[in-house]
């Protein structure tokens, strides 16, 4: 399998340590040198903002989708390939996933999880089929890796579906992962436990 786009998840802020923002400055030159499309939340901001600046600067095409009401605040990106403009929070997401091959989820908030287990979610439930990657810099995905696999011993998520994403410390770790990525056996119900 060849990724032809990939859908950032990350902050609009740009963390506390300089590993997040020299993670998102790769992954942005890692996508233009690859040729694959940047999908992301079209912000200027934040790791967003370093992510879509790197891969422009690499010579990358850079696709942003961002709601009406963030653009009016003026932190949309200007200087894209393309930007997509929605009206809604959940137009945003479906769009992205319709014009991505593939998500990478990057140290962030609420946004970030919102929208990575949603993803995460489309695909328990069959939507899509598409890999679904953490880049785990210094480790800042240990803590949610935890709370999953909690859930797994706990009996609300059925262990095979921690094939529905990979994870890696490093950037070609994690695409090689994604580029090989087959999911999970199974949808959500396959079985009356429900789990």
């Amino acid at each position: 399998m060849s990724i032809q786009s990939v859908c950032l998840f990350c902050g609009s802020n740009s963390g506390t340590r300089p590993a997040y923002t020299h993670a998102a400055q790769e992954l942005g030159r890692t996508l233009a040198a690859r040729a694959i499309t940047l999908v992301y939340g079209g912000g200027n901001i934040g790791l967003m903002g370093e992510a879509a600046d790197a891969a422009l600067a690499a010579g990358g095409r850079v696709v942003g989708v961002i709601p009406g009401f963030l653009k009016e605040k003026e932190v949309a990106h200007h200087g894209l390939s393309e930007l997509h403009v929605t009206h809604t929070m959940h137009e945003r997401k479906a769009l992205m996933e319709d014009l991505s091959g593939g998500f990478i989820a990057l140290p962030g908030g609420f946004g970030t999880y919102d929208e990575l287990f949603e993803m995460l979610t489309w695909a328990q439930l069959s939507v899509h089929s598409k890999p679904i990657g953490l880049l785990n810099v210094d480790s800042f995905f240990d803590p949610l890796l935890a709370m999953v696999k909690h859930g797994v011993s706990e009996g609300f998520v059925r262990e095979s579906h921690l094939a529905l994403f990979v994870v890696a410390d490093t950037l070609p770790d994690l695409l090689d992962a994604m580029n090989h990525y087959r999911g999970a056996p199974e949808g959500k119900w396959l079985s009356h436990d429900n789990i």
